[in-house]
């Protein structure tokens, strides 16, 4: 099983980048509009814990489909799984995501992944990830950054 721990300071109160990442299902609230991932749309499949937002990006011929395992929102914490087609040649991953307080107006989002790829795709699963991350970070962001103006 491979790893990734990331994280990033956002200049944004943790309640407001945490709103954007409790609505699940919302994800086009706060993905960047300017990056080089762009979103068409999103299809959402069931509510709550288990619910599933299949992303379509503009030039890509599958759905990213993202199943949110678990919410806490008391400790700003989420479980999310890539299910159906995986990109990058994944074969399982698992994210957790946490949003900490670092004081009044910044926080940190800390994301911890373990997944599993094809045979040599190690390391274009991992570039895949990383640059979603970026976008994720990103997105964020700017999007709580538009919030607080």
């Amino acid at each position: 099983m491979e790893t990734i721990d990331i994280h990033y300071d956002i200049n944004a109160p943790a309640e407001t980048v945490w709103a954007f990442l409790e609505n699940y299902a919302d994800i086009q609230a706060w993905w960047p509009k300017d990056g080089p991932v762009d979103i068409d749309r999103v299809e959402i499949e069931g509510e709550g814990v288990g619910l599933i937002r299949h992303i379509y990006n503009h030039g890509m011929p599958n759905a990213v489909s993202e199943q949110l395992d678990y919410l806490d929102p008391a400790n700003r914490t989420l479980k999310l799984s890539i299910v159906c087609d995986r990109p990058a040649g994944l074969l399982q991953y698992q994210a957790t995501g946490k949003v900490t307080e670092l004081d009044e107006d910044r926080c940190r989002l800390t994301y911890h992944s373990e997944f599993e790829t094809e045979p040599g795709r190690v390391e274009e699963a991992r570039g895949f990830l990383l640059a979603a991350y970026h976008l994720m970070f990103t997105g964020l962001e700017q999007a709580a950054q538009r919030q607080l103006a």
